[in-house]
């Protein structure tokens, strides 16, 4: 296997007086979409924060590109991983075209203009997620759920190797989140190394691989059909589901149905 994207060495960040991320090592790797999932209070969100180069570590290391991420600067970064967290910007007067245009800023610059490459991926990403459509109007006049397609239409017109999200399918109706889902896979087999946080379980076992957290750690490493990731998974929880599969074939998939 080709060494990781990114990677993380006996990672821990702190919040406050506790750790939320303790002594983590994990490597994301080109061609793979990883999920990381854990109950509230695990440090996903606090894991991918780190790894997006936001929080800094309380001991161990990140490296991207088999460098520490902080040895870049952030224009570097800015080419090679995409970040879109749970609070992105969703205010203001700026129309939906020119809020994903701002995913190509990193190409040409505060001073610069758009090239016609960079046009066509701004277009390619609204497409992808539907937001051509009201791609004049203003971030402030879309639903929760259209802003939030046009904040991943940012992300996918960046086109960089590494996309990291927290929550992406927040807003989302059934429809756009299948497509979303469509999209990390499509990706990740263009070669891109994708890592997304997720709450509904069901969604993240379509993944190519689980992280399983809890207090900090990581439990649990490996492809969703894995027993033991899924027992993992199950116990995190509290048994409060369980692991079904659902259709035949290649419509053969993973659920997480509820016990109640």
């Amino acid at each position: 296997m080709s060494a990781p994207l990114l990677e993380t060495t006996q990672l821990s960040v702190r919040r406050g007086n506790r750790l939320a991320v303790d002594q983590v090592s994990a490597g994301f790797y080109r061609g793979t979409w990883t999920t990381i999932v854990g109950p509230n209070g695990a440090g996903k969100s606090t894991l991918a924060s780190a790894l997006a180069g936001l929080l800094t570590p309380h001991s161990g290391d990140i490296l991207l590109d088999s460098q520490p991420l902080r040895h870049w600067t952030p224009k570097e970064r800015a080419h090679r991983l995409t970040w879109l967290g749970q609070s992105g910007t969703t205010e203001g007067d700026l129309a939906a075209h020119e809020i994903v245009r701002l995913g190509r800023l990193p190409r040409y610059g505060l001073l610069g203009t758009p090239s016609a490459q960079d046009e066509q991926a701004i277009t390619e990403a609204m497409l992808e997620t539907e937001a051509h459509c009201f791609a004049n109007r203003r971030l402030r006049e879309l639903s929760g759920g259209e802003r939030q397609r046009v904040l991943l239409a940012r992300a996918f017109a960046a086109n960089t190797a590494l996309l990291l999200m927290d929550e992406p399918t927040v807003h989302l109706d059934a429809p756009h989140q299948r497509r979303l889902i469509q999209s990390f896979k499509r990706r990740a087999q263009a070669g891109c190394a994708v890592i997304s946080v997720l709450h509904d379980l069901t969604l993240a076992l379509a993944a190519d691989r689980l992280l399983v957290m809890a207090d900090g750690q990581v439990l649990a490493d490996g492809e969703p059909t894995n027993p033991q990731v899924q027992e993992m998974l199950m116990r995190v929880f509290d048994h409060a589901f369980t692991i079904e599969a659902i259709g035949q074939g290649p419509l053969r998939r993973l659920a997480a149905v509820p016990l109640f």
